[in-house]
């Protein structure tokens, strides 16, 4: 049987492999997350391929949780299956080093290389699984929810950062730690603000309990303001070619918690495209992270 060969003239195989499944992730980026892919931009070489990948996993889980995969009618015992294999396959791609799904294929060679292993994987999909099952949540299971949603993916960015290009991945330092899992967390809950309204009437779930209890719209908004406060003063220990991207990330968040924080929340708040260009740009020329009220 003779075999394939590449448009450049190349027989097929493992590196041409591993660069369609690069590329496939990009493309699930590009298409959800004009902001995320803004942000890619803005690392180096080095590290942006691995985030990409991360990303590209995350959406995927993310989507089988919030609405295609049930639109498709599948019923939510069904979409849970496809996502405990979604799981049950990236923790043998990391083994094995190769999956069919060209999505977890690129998300194995990033693990590995950069040292992500099951402590960070089965997290995440326990709080993906979570949506299947949970509508509202309290004190306890919201940090239960963001720390495997948000927190862990910082986490792995973290580890791509500090190893993408290494021969051996090391653990992070403790304090940059603590950042990648407070940046996350910010995240998550300012996008709980933000779709606060689309998520009790479509999704029917209430992540932050906002009314009950103690929880207030400016106490999860001062939470943000803190928790994006101590994320920034450990951006300047992150490697050269990772900085300005997570700056531009945290203002951007910055300037979603300041908009959240002065709207009345009637709509869904978003950030103007010239306003996403001039934080990029200053994050570009080296400026350190905004200050937040904390």
């Amino acid at each position: 049987m003779s075999r394939l060969r590449s448009r450049q003239g190349d027989a097929t195989g493992l590196d041409l492999y591993d660069r369609a499944a690069t590329d496939a992730a990009a493309t699930v980026i590009a298409r959800y997350s004009t902001s995320f892919s803004l942000a890619c931009r803005l690392l180096g070489p080095r590290p942006r391929p691995h985030v990409r990948t991360v990303y590209a996993l995350v959406r995927v889980a993310d989507e089988i949780v919030d609405g295609p995969a049930l639109a498709a009618g599948l019923t939510e015992a069904e979409a849970g299956a496809v996502l405990d294999d979604l799981e049950t396959e990236t923790l043998a791609a990391i083994e094995r080093g190769f999956s069919a799904n060209l999505i977890v294929h690129a998300f194995a060679r990033t693990a590995r290389e950069c040292g992500i292993d099951a402590a960070l994987v089965r997290p995440f999909f326990a709080s993906m699984r979570t949506d299947l099952s949970v509508s509202r949540h309290d004190d306890a299971s919201h940090d239960d929810y963001v720390y495997g949603s948000a927190e862990v993916v910082g986490l792995m960015c973290l580890q791509v950062f500090v190893n993408a290009g290494s021969p051996r991945p090391v653990t992070p330092a403790p304090h940059l730690v603590d950042g990648a899992r407070r940046l996350g967390a910010a995240f998550q809950d300012v996008n709980f603000l933000r779709d606060l309204d689309h998520d009790a009437s479509s999704l029917g779930r209430d992540y932050l309990g906002i009314g009950s209890g103690a929880v207030t719209r400016e106490s999860v908004l001062d939470r943000i303001d803190a928790d994006l406060a101590a994320a920034a003063a450990t951006i300047p220990d992150l490697p050269a070619d990772c900085r300005r991207a997570v700056t531009a990330a945290h203002d951007l968040f910055a300037e979603l918690s300041r908009r959240l924080r002065s709207g009345s929340g009637d709509a869904r708040v978003r950030v103007p495209n010239p306003v996403k260009a001039r934080l990029a740009a200053r994050a570009w020329l080296g400026f350190p992270p905004r200050e937040v009220r904390a």
